[in-house]
């Protein structure tokens, strides 16, 4: 799977202000809004981010989407698009995510999905995890310089299982 088609170079946020996981879905829930309008400019209205936000929350009153070692994979199914969109966020410094070791969270990628994307929504999550388990791929995301080289990392990164 590549990346490239999920999320743009402009849907990668650095932020050291963030310090809240509220805080974090309302960053992450404002790129995918414009992500979503900007993948589909013909749209008869503007989605609101605050509707985003708010799958983002009812998703994790369900349980977190917290990998653990300072992952989370915040994710929801809409209507509100027509195919999948990602953003990420790396954190300077981490939040509670309500982490299965406690750990403080930094790097959170969220994913958007249509409703009728039941099979895709699993196959993405699952690649997403695959690939954010690798310890490699985390310390480049968190040593990257900029959110041009993060998004690098994100699209060009291969899986040792999948590199032969």
């Amino acid at each position: 799977m590549n990346l490239d088609t999920l999320i743009s170079s402009d849907a990668v946020i650095t932020n050291h202000d963030i310090k809240s996981k509220k805080r974090a879905l309302e960053a992450l829930a404002g790129r995918l809004a414009a992500e979503a309008e900007k993948t589909n400019p013909d749209a008869e209205e503007e989605i609101d981010p605050l509707d985003i936000f708010q799958l983002l929350i009812d998703r994790e009153k369900l349980g977190s989407t917290s990998l653990g070692h300072g992952v989370a994979l915040p994710h929801a199914r809409t209507n509100l698009t027509d195919h999948a969109i990602g953003a990420f966020l790396r954190l300077d410094k981490g939040v509670d995510f309500d982490s299965p070791d406690h750990q403080p969270t930094d790097l959170i990628f969220a994913l958007m999905v249509p409703e009728h994307y039941t099979d895709e929504h699993l196959k993405i999550l699952a690649y997403l995890a695959g690939l954010f388990s690798d310890e490699n791929f985390c310390r480049a995301l968190r040593q990257s310089e900029d959110t041009q080289e993060i998004y690098k990392h994100l699209t060009h990164w291969q899986l040792a299982s999948q590199a032969s």
